[in-house]
């Protein structure tokens, strides 16, 4: 695999030479302080190029160029966001990026409820908790007729939980949900989240998939003459929220994209967290049947603690099966003849970081550490299989 971090730009506290001493080849990246829909020019795409190169590294995969509203609702503005789109695409491709990731999760990106979920070690991890999100979706945000997507005993337990809420912990919870993580798309204030929610109204899975192939088919033609990949997301977390359809979630999800739009443009960034946190997903298997179609890869675990909860485990921990995936990605690249870029995700917060200001999720010694582990473990499948063969089927 190809080693690299997500880094933030300027703004972000872990620096391009802490990322580089870590062990990684090249970062991942993208131009966050331009708005959604925007073109990105090629000046600022060269700049970024240039400060990413003079420490040292390399810069091919993007992560992410935002698919705007109007075009996941297919609403007014939807032929400008696609020009925006294919222009934004081709100064990349002018500038050597060669993946493009994107999502298509409506109004929210990942979500979590905890961004600092004390481990028994001391460390921190993010984690995701249904009930939670049921207590803000009820009882904070009172989104009509909420109570009509939680199981009646969580219902419940939610309204229990709130009413022993104090203001300042029912404030932190939004906060968390709509304010938005490192990388997402847009923060929320409660009204402007509403008004969010109204724009998807009746739209439903089947209309969100629909405006999803139709969005591939507009861009992929371009991107496949520019010898770029688009890789989707999964959803974060593989399940809908707040009334909002989540459509990229299992292995028939993606399989139905690739069978509607078959570009060898149109590709998958495989998450090993987002689709772990659904025990119905083989992820080795997924990686062995897409295996051709994946372009960029996030390898992290999560533990699911069941009622709809998970959290961030340590890479090589957790219910992910790592040893497995990173078989199957070691048998794909022997196969397909190429190394896949690979960045560890969501590390823990530990150690120093844990005085420090960091971005959820994205501190440096937690990802350094998943990204030592990794490495560590690929090449321990690498040697096993070329020096004792009996291992190769493993």
């Amino acid at each position: 695999m190809t080693q690299a971090m997500r880094w933030f730009g300027a703004s972000d506290p872990v620096k391009l030479s802490e990322i580089r001493q870590a062990g990684a080849a090249q970062v991942v990246s993208a131009l966050h302080a331009i708005p959604n829909g925007a073109v990105w020019p090629v000046e600022a795409i060269r700049e970024h190029k240039h400060r990413i190169e003079a420490a040292g590294l390399y810069w091919t995969v993007v992560e992410s160029v935002p698919v705007h509203d109007a075009i996941k609702t297919r609403s007014a503005g939807w032929d400008e966001c696609i020009e925006a789109y294919c222009r934004t695409l081709t100064n990349l491709a002018a500038c050597g990026i060669k993946v493009v990731t994107y999502n298509f999760m409506p109004v929210l990106d990942w979500t979590r409820t905890d961004l600092g979920w004390e481990l028994p070690d001391g460390a921190r991890a993010l984690r995701f908790e249904l009930e939670a999100a049921a207590v803000y979706d009820i009882h904070i945000l009172a989104r009509p007729r909420a109570e009509r997507d939680y199981p009646a005993a969580m219902i419940d337990s939610a309204a229990r939980r709130f009413e022993a809420m104090d203001t300042a912990a029912q404030d932190a919870l939004e906060r968390t949900i709509i304010a938005g993580l490192p990388g997402s798309e847009d923060g929320f204030t409660r009204d402007r989240f509403r008004d969010a929610l109204a724009l998807y109204g009746d739209l439903g899975a089947d209309g969100l998939r629909a405006s999803h192939i139709a969005f591939l088919e507009a861009v992929c033609p371009h991107a496949e003459a520019l010898g770029i990949r688009l890789v989707v997301h999964p959803d974060d977390p593989p399940f809908p929220l707040f009334g909002l359809p989540r459509v990229v979630s299992t292995e028939a999800d993606v399989a139905n994209l690739f069978d509607e739009v078959p570009s060898p443009a149109n590709g998958l960034c495989f998450c090993a967290g987002s689709f772990g946190a659904r025990a119905d997903n083989d992820l080795p298997g997924m990686i062995d049947r897409l295996g051709s179609r994946i372009g960029f890869l996030h390898l992290r675990s999560v533990q699911r603690e069941g009622n709809g909860a998970f959290h961030e485990a340590e890479h090589l921990g957790g219910d992910a099966g790592m040893a497995s995936i990173v078989g199957a990605i070691h048998a794909l690249q022997q196969r397909e003849g190429r190394s896949i870029p690979m960045r560890p995700d969501h590390g823990h917060q530990m150690l120093d970081d844990l005085e420090k200001v960091t971005l959820p999720g994205y501190s440096l010694l937690g990802r350094m550490r998943g990204l030592a582990e990794l490495r560590g473990l690929e090449r321990g499948i690498a040697y096993a299989r070329q020096h004792q063969p009996a291992f190769a089927q493993v």
